[in-house]
């Protein structure tokens, strides 16, 4: 960690937690998890290409009153890697996680980018085991011929030293602001020994994004109409979910989803503006703790 990161971040960072890890058809999928086993669960997805840990410095400052978990979706991270990936799959690894990290009661589950099409999946395909879906910049629309996350990855490549690769990470998509010690954090333990034991590569499967090609965008939208919990979507001020696309999900969300824009942040808001991130879960939170929902 840089030696000038701020306190709460050294602070959230340094919580306690374990790792672990169980088997969903077949595949090994490894999570994190904070605070006391039988609490109220909290459960964190990560974006395509991401890992659980993106999430560590938010996640972990709700340990005091949640079980928190953070996923690492086959394909990412330290979970294992399949011939094919599947969104339904993906939701049924999310929930297989939270029931083996011992929650109590019915969690929220909090989604960024492509992890947030996967907890809309996750609502649609468990309705009576979601209490609610929070999504981060997730801009579900149908499928865009434009783009590409395919190529947007780029080339695989293998780095002779960590501290080469982390001069090297980048984000997809890029943005012009990131706090330098959560972009070191993530680096680091966005790292694998390479195969045959020669420099270090990159933890995800880039046979993810050729399988889904400009298609990923558009995962979620047959799930739409079918969450019933409450969902709210975090829109990044200078992120992917345009004023359009927000409008799209409201009204296929049935026109009771609040749309929320996080100021100044990007994409990946938890990269540039943690704490505005983190103020808008909490709240959101707070809230639903103590109203309704409005229904369809």
């Amino acid at each position: 960690m840089l030696s000038h990161a701020p306190e709460w971040f050294a602070r959230a960072v340094a919580t306690p937690y374990m790792e672990s890890s169980v088997m969903v058809e077949g595949c090994v999928v490894h999570y994190l998890a904070w605070g006391e086993p039988g609490r109220r669960g909290l459960v964190f997805v990560h974006g395509g290409g991401a890992h659980a840990h993106w999430w560590t410095p938010v996640a972990a400052t709700f340990a005091s009153r949640f079980r928190v978990v953070a996923v690492d979706l086959s394909g990412h991270g330290d979970s294992g890697h399949r011939a094919r990936y599947d969104p339904e799959q993906w939701a049924d690894e999310v929930m297989t996680a939270a029931d083996h990290a011992s929650l109590r009661g019915r969690p929220v589950v909090v989604g960024h980018s492509m992890g947030g099409f996967i907890t809309m999946v996750t609502a649609a395909r468990h309705p009576d085991a979601v209490e609610g879906v929070i999504v981060c910049d997730s801009p579900v629309t149908e499928a865009d011929p434009e783009i590409s996350a395919r190529d947007a990855f780029g080339r695989a490549r293998t780095y002779d030293t960590p501290e080469e690769a982390v001069a090297r990470f980048r984000t997809v998509p890029p943005q012009e602001h990131y706090l330098d010690y959560v972009m070191d954090y993530v680096a680091r333990r966005s790292l694998r020994p390479a195969a045959g034991g020669a420099g270090w590569e990159w933890k995800f499967d880039r046979r993810i994004f050729e399988q889904f090609g400009d298609r990923v965008r558009g995962i979620a939208v047959p799930y739409l109409e079918r969450v019933q919990c409450r969902l709210a979507l975090l829109r990044s001020e200078c992120g992917l979910v345009t004023p359009e696309i927000g409008a799209f999900m409201f009204e296929k969300l049935g026109r009771v989803t609040p749309v929320i824009e996080i100021p100044e942040a990007g994409h990946h808001a938890m990269l540039d503006q943690p704490l505005i991130l983190l103020t808008a879960l909490r709240t959101l939170l707070a809230d639903w703790d103590h109203s309704e929902p409005h229904r369809r």
